[in-house]
Formats: C-alpha cells, sequence, structure tokens
C-alpha cells in the first residue's frame, strides 16, 4: 500500500507566471512517471521568508499531496536540489489518520 506524502517548495520569486507554471507541471510529471498517484497541487502564493535564503527575501510557496513510493521522492528531491528555481524543499510522511481527516 503506497504511503502518503506531501512536499512543499519554495520557487524563486523572481520568476515568470508562465516560468512558474513549467517549474510546478515538471515536479507534478516527475512524480507522475515514477507511479505517484492522487497527485494535488495547492499554490500558497508568494510570502516573505523567516531570513534570506540565496539572498532572497521572498519566495513562492507550493504544495503537492500524493501517494507513492520513496524512489519517487528520491528522484523528485533530486531534481529540486540541482534546480536553480528551488530555494527550499521538504517532504514529509503524513500519517494515515491525519490523511484521513484531509
Amino acid at each position: 500500500m503506497p504511503q502518503t506524502y506531501e512536499t512543499l517548495y519554495i520557487i524563486r520569486p523572481d520568476l515568470s507566471d508562465e516560468q512558474l507554471e513549467q517549474v510546478i507541471l515538471q515536479y507534478q510529471t516527475i512524480l507522475q512517471e515514477q507511479g505517484a498517484t492522487e497527485v494535488t497541487i495547492q499554490h500558497r502564493g508568494k510570502r516573505r521568508l523567516a531570513y534570506p535564503i540565496k539572498k532572497f527575501r521572498e519566495g513562492v510557496y507550493i504544495q503537492i499531496d500524493f501517494k507513492g513510493s520513496g524512489t519517487a521522492i528520491s528522484v523528485m528531491e533530486r531534481a529540486m536540489r540541482l534546480s536553480e528555481e528551488v530555494i527550499r524543499f521538504l517532504t514529509i510522511a503524513v500519517e494515515a489518520e491525519e490523511a484521513d481527516a484531509a
């Protein structure tokens, strides 16, 4: 049975809307190619960061909820680590009780 995961990542604020959509689609596609299901994306908007990250004081927050395997996460996080558009990311496993309540 696949585990439910939640990934929150922050994208550079200086990207155009078109570039932003391409970045979001890129990671959604990676997850789907790796067999992830129930992929939902929530655009959290541009927010001020608590402290500067890579000289940016703001970032665009994106949340992805999905069911999949650990290999899907490792492929996606490797792509995020190599990307210049993503300034931070975090993936957590969601407990079964929390996933049912959401």
